[in-house]
């Protein structure tokens, strides 16, 4: 799978291949090739969970702002 095919990801599905990968590495007997390889992907699925998460923050930060900025003016009425 290319760096490019985990935007299709859910946060769910790149956790869970993460934690594979990881396993994997843990339990060793890996070629150093094959070690290296895993890593990367391991890097790359860590990143994509990482980039869902700081979406999902911003997201709620909008819905908060809106919620709050509706609020206030709801208030003054």
């Amino acid at each position: 799978m290319t760096p490019e095919s985990l935007d299709g990801l859910s946060y769910e599905e790149a956790r869970e291949q993460l934690v594979a990968v990881v396993g994997r590495l843990e339990a060793g007997g890996a070629s150093l090739e094959e070690s290296l390889a895993l890593w990367e992907r391991g890097e790359a699925l860590a990143k994509r969970c990482e980039d869902w998460l700081e979406g999902a923050r911003k997201r709620l930060a909008t819905a908060r702002e809106a919620s709050e900025d509706g609020g206030a003016s709801s208030g003054s009425n």
